[in-house]
């Protein structure tokens, strides 16, 4: 058992980092994005950010050193990743839901952290084993008002793939297994820390709890599980903010912009919507420059 909790957990990490990266790399790697003309812009001057400006009202703006606003960008993407801000202000009824699970997901590695500095501090051990069970039930608590949601909500429910049902179910399983192996280990069984340090040094001789170690496994593969699947959003949405929602830049002569669009203009996409006409051979500055087949 301690073997395997130990392989199992070094598997999960490595997957997940190696999964997140490769997802990131695909990302980067799309397509110039098309500007949404969507304000405020985080990174924009705050006087002008209150109200939803932008330097383009400036007289002459293109003759101006432009000026970047970084403190706005990194609140606006706290206040999305742990307040899920977005979510609370479109559709409050699913926030609540959404909230518990994501941050319960986020006490879960930040016990991790913990148990791994628990080596320094007594302290921390402790904080780890209450993060580890508030992380537990605060994502079973999320998991399952999520899937009740979508089997209960028409809206919903005509837009969840199988596939949604399945990752809930596996959260469910993964982490009511961890929280039961947690509470009912038996007299001498390793806690997170204690595990964590025996991880870090493939001590065999760590007693590790049967439920809790089948629990800690089942999360290892769900984290390595999750970078392969939709639920790499938390990659997608660095893309979405910053190469798509904030992306204000001016395209001039010789710029970054002019080359990738000269270049994509020159690309043959293979798109299968028929009005397109993107047969892999026309390029889309063809396609661009001619009517659509309605219109002829």
């Amino acid at each position: 058992m301690t073997v395997a909790v130990y392989l199992s957990l070094y598997a999960g990490l490595l997957l997940f980092a190696g999964g997140s990266v490769w997802r990131a790399w695909r990302y980067a790697r799309l397509p110039l994005h098309l500007r949404w003309e969507l304000y405020p812009v985080p990174h924009e001057e705050p006087r002008r950010a209150r109200y939803g400006g932008s330097y383009f009202e400036e007289q002459e703006w293109w003759r101006k050193k432009r000026r970047g606003y970084l403190f706005g960008e990194w609140l606006a993407i706290a206040e999305e990743i742990l307040l899920l801000k977005s979510l609370r202000e479109s559709n409050r009824p699913l926030w609540m839901p959404s909230f518990l699970f994501h941050f319960g997901i986020y006490l879960e590695f930040a016990a991790l952290a913990l148990a791994v500095l628990s080596e320094l501090t007594q302290r921390a051990a402790t904080v780890a084993a209450e993060a580890t069970l508030a992380g537990a039930f605060l994502t079973l608590a999320g998991a399952t008002l999520l899937l009740i949601r979508r089997v209960t909500e028409r809206a919903l429910r005509n837009s969840t793939a199988p596939a949604d049902f399945f990752n809930l179910l596996f959260f469910l399983a993964a982490f009511g297994t961890l929280a039961g192996g947690y509470l009912f280990r038996g007299p001498g069984s390793a806690s997170l820390a204690g595990i964590a340090h025996g991880a870090l040094r493939f001590d065999r001789g760590v007693h590790i709890g049967e439920g809790f170690g089948i629990g800690l496994m089942l999360v290892s593969a769900l984290a390595a599980y999750i970078p392969f699947t939709h639920m790499v959003h938390y990659v997608a949405k660095y893309f979405t903010w910053h190469a798509v929602r904030w992306d204000d830049r001016r395209s001039e002569p010789g710029s970054q912009i002019e080359m990738e669009a000269c270049h994509w203009l020159n690309a043959a996409p293979t798109w299968a919507a028929p009005h397109v006409e993107a047969d892999g051979k026309r390029t889309w500055e063809k396609i661009a420059a001619g009517a659509p087949p309605e219109v002829r």
